[in-house]
């Protein structure tokens, strides 16, 4: 599947063609590199929420998440205990999914146990693929690894789907179709 020519022009992913939060995402962030715990925490946490879900419902929520995981701070996650699932379980703004919620605490529990190793980051990153995967692709081998190891690390809803979609969008590869105006950037 090429790209698709929106209304004004551009080329762009088929999923981005149209105008509204999904474009903007895809124009502005998607395949782009993010750095520092935080915003590595804030895409894997974000991307285990959307499991099952649309994009386009995450993003509507972010805001919410990023202000209730209190800007995914991992030492702020971690000292959540029982009463603040509850709290978050409460909370319309975002999804609310007991499992997910337990999971993004037990990712920050486990991000603060990989400093003693080079980090969330540095881990994610020795992950990269040599050469990027097959357009269409919702799994690699890499992503298969990376969900692997994050798994004998602690870390939860993190399989090898929602691992490729975290490598997408923090440019560990070049998600964009080829002929997308981002394509290469």
């Amino acid at each position: 599947m090429g790209p698709v020519t929106g209304e004004d022009g551009v080329a762009r992913c088929p999923w981005a063609g149209g105008p509204g939060v999904m474009r903007d995402y895809h124009d502005t962030e998607w395949g782009n590199r993010v750095s520092g715990e935080s915003a590595y925490l804030e895409r894997l946490t974000l991307e285990a929420f959307q499991s099952g879900l649309s994009w386009s419902t995450i993003l509507h929520k972010r805001p919410a998440f990023r202000e209730v995981f209190h800007g995914f701070d991992a030492d702020a996650i971690a000292a959540f205990g029982p009463p603040d699932v509850e709290r978050l379980m409460q909370e319309p703004r975002i999804v609310r999914n007991r499992l997910k919620i337990e999971a993004a605490v037990t990712n920050a529990r486990a991000t603060v146990a990989l400093r003693e190793e080079d980090g969330l980051e540095a881990f994610v990153l020795s992950f990269a693929p040599d050469r990027p995967p097959t357009e269409h692709a919702t799994t690699s081998a890499e992503s298969v690894a990376l969900s692997k190891g994050l798994k004998k690390r602690g870390f939860a809803f993190v399989g090898p789907t929602t691992m490729y979609a975290l490598m997408e969008a923090i440019g560990v590869f070049d998600p964009h179709v080829v002929g997308c105006f981002r394509r290469g950037s």
